[in-house]
């Protein structure tokens, strides 16, 4: 019984962590400011990042808010596969939480047949996703990706929730993103 729950839960981790980010971004989305501020978030942002970051011509403020975003959106349960280290999982009662450096935000993780999460980390010209700012603020807003098929949504991405991001968020996200090490090491087949 056990194993079966176990499984079914594993099967169903990417969409408890989807419902999980978007319940967060949706939380605060329209929030008023509180007496935490954006310099506590990237401060918090830049600590917590699992990988080294490359901030060469960067606004490291604006690298750590985006870390704090995809962080507590829990972008990695979708864009990273495995998401934990092992040893290192929450959900399997873990003590310790550590995301998996070696695959962070190479996408791979599979939704079924023909859903496959991107991998979101930089190009050669460190544009996440091969995206420009611009293409990644559309994406996150209108739920398409511009190489994709008119009419095409991001399947299971919660654009609909990201959307809601004031602009400078969205843009700390994609700095955060552009920070990152490149990594091409997992694929959906």
């Amino acid at each position: 019984m056990k194993n079966s729950v176990q499984r079914l839960f594993t099967a169903f981790r990417p969409v408890a962590t989807i419902a999980l980010g978007c319940a967060v971004v949706a939380a605060t989305a329209g929030t008023p400011a509180r007496a935490d501020s954006d310099a506590d978030r990237s401060a918090i942002g830049l600590k917590i990042a699992p990988v080294p970051l490359n901030m060469k011509g960067l606004n490291p403020t604006n690298v750590g808010l985006g870390s704090y975003w995809v962080t507590v959106a829990s972008c990695s349960g979708c864009h990273t596969t495995p998401e934990f280290k092992t040893g290192s999982d929450p959900f399997n009662g873990d003590p310790k939480t550590a995301v998996d450096p070696s695959a962070y935000f190479a996408g791979g993780v599979g939704f079924g047949p023909g859903v496959c999460s991107a991998n979101i980390t930089p190009d050669k010209n460190r544009l996440p996703a091969g995206l420009t700012l611009s293409n990644f603020i559309s994406a996150m807003r209108t739920g398409h990706d511009f190489r994709d098929p008119k009419g095409d949504l991001l399947q299971v991405m919660p654009w609909p929730y990201f959307r809601h991001l004031m602009t400078k968020d969205l843009a700390a996200i994609y700095a955060y993103l552009r920070a990152l090490p490149s990594n091409a090491t997992k694929t959906c087949s």
